[in-house]
């Protein structure tokens, strides 16, 4: 783990100008990501330190008033079996992050998913568009002031037996 320690320190070192700050937590650490640095970001990080593998893109909804979503990148290097998790805080006045579609591909059913759960757009995605819900459906499900039981009228439902 020492070598992972100075990997770390370098990757805080290199992206210093893009880092808003960073958290070690049970052993992982999170780098927060300034919204607009991304995709370079990301780049850096598998060019020049092998995170070749992005495992997961997801979004959560804090309910606070001001960057009230993270849109969160879990990376891998699988070579080394490092693990980097990325947050990018986004508020509700500008839903929308660039695509890193272009750093890994797997990044756009990922992405098009945190779309259609929470509504985050994201610039200069491919194919942005609903995985789950109808196109036309106006609501985002994963959304802290969504109700559970969902809304009336909303969806057309099969009917009951």
């Amino acid at each position: 783990m020492p070598v992972f320690e100075e990997i770390l320190s370098r990757i805080q070192s290199d992206l210093s100008d893009s880092l808003l700050k960073s958290e070690l937590y049970r052993g992982e650490t999170t780098f927060y990501i300034k919204k607009q640095d991304i995709v370079s970001v990301c780049k850096k990080l598998k060019s020049d330190f092998g995170f070749n593998y992005l495992a997961d893109v997801l979004g959560t909804d804090r309910f606070t008033d001001e960057d009230r979503f993270e849109v969160i990148y879990h990376l891998r290097n699988l070579t080394e079996a490092w693990f980097l998790r990325l947050v990018v805080l986004v508020d509700e006045k500008d839903l929308a992050v660039d695509t890193v579609s272009s750093v890994w591909k797997t990044a756009n059913w990922e992405e098009r998913e945190v779309f259609d759960m929470y509504g985050i757009k994201f610039n200069h995605h491919p194919d942005l568009r609903r995985m789950y819900m109808p196109q036309d459906f106006e609501y985002f499900p994963l959304r802290k002031e969504f109700p559970l039981i969902g809304i009336e009228g909303s969806i057309p439902l099969p009917a009951k037996e």
